[in-house]
């Protein structure tokens, strides 16, 4: 609890057994194959685009993927962290890493999401044992404390001027493999990235998206959290709590 405070990010060891990561890799990529609209070749593609493969709300598409989104343990571990009763879902995404695949510049999660308070955090799942080759996630601790780059959506620009601000103020660069059922839980304004997969072998990571179960809608302030709200929260008002048949209370 302590250091997801300071530092903005925590891992967990064991969180996921082998036997249940076999189970939703299994489902979870399944998924990924059918719904996946990225067909471009690698050299043609964006930086964000050759970053990964991104396919959300998982748990509309699957009671499978439903079960691992809902699982009460993961909320209420994500719960504990946030200093909150109860949390609330925002989305769920598979990002895969495919082999080849390019790097993920630094960023900010919470520069996309139109929410109120910093009262947010990622559940980032890997599927898989994740090698440094293979691009796992990557930390700049207690960076959720730096407003510079904060209004820098993905993109080379965000790498370069955000790793700048970063090193100027000296945060500690944090760069490990995951093992087979580790699970990382990070905060919205900590700033993050993963280098390139340069194995043969997809990089499966599945993250779920929560938030305190009062998190009031702010009105937005780019395009990107209007897409937003209209994705992942439609029919909340400005002001207002985001309940919605999309964003259900997962538990505490």
């Amino acid at each position: 609890m302590t250091d997801f405070q300071t530092r903005g990010f925590v891992k967990i060891p064991g969180v996921l057994d082998a036997g249940s990561l076999a189970h939703f890799d299994d489902v979870i990529t399944q998924k990924v194959h059918e719904l996946n609209t990225m067909h471009l070749p690698m050299e043609a593609r964006s930086t964000y685009d050759r970053a990964f493969l991104q396919v959300m709300n998982l748990w509309r598409e699957s009671e499978e993927v439903r079960r691992l989104v809902f699982s009460k343990r993961l909320a209420g571990i994500a719960a504990t962290l946030l200093g909150v009763p109860n949390v609330r879902l925002y989305h769920d995404q598979a990002l895969y890493k495919e082999p080849g695949g390019g790097f993920t510049p630094w960023h900010a999660d919470q520069y996309y999401w139109p929410l109120a308070t910093a009262k947010t955090v990622t559940a980032w799942i890997p599927l898989q044992e994740t090698p440094l080759p293979m691009g796992p996630l990557e930390f700049s601790a207690a960076s959720h404390t730096l407003t510079a780059g904060r209004d820098l959506s993905i993109s080379d620009e965000s790498e370069a001027l955000i790793q700048a601000e970063l090193a100027k103020a000296k945060f500690a660069h944090v760069v490990e493999p995951f093992a087979l059922g580790e699970v990382s839980f990070h905060t919205g304004w900590l700033f993050h990235r993963a280098g390139p997969n340069t194995t043969d072998t997809p990089r499966r990571v599945m993250t779920i998206i929560y938030m305190d179960a009062e998190m009031r809608l702010k009105k937005p302030s780019n395009e990107n959290q209007v897409a937003d709200w209209q994705t992942w929260c439609p029919g909340a008002a400005v002001g207002e709590v985001i309940d919605t048949p999309l964003n259900p209370v997962l538990g505490g």
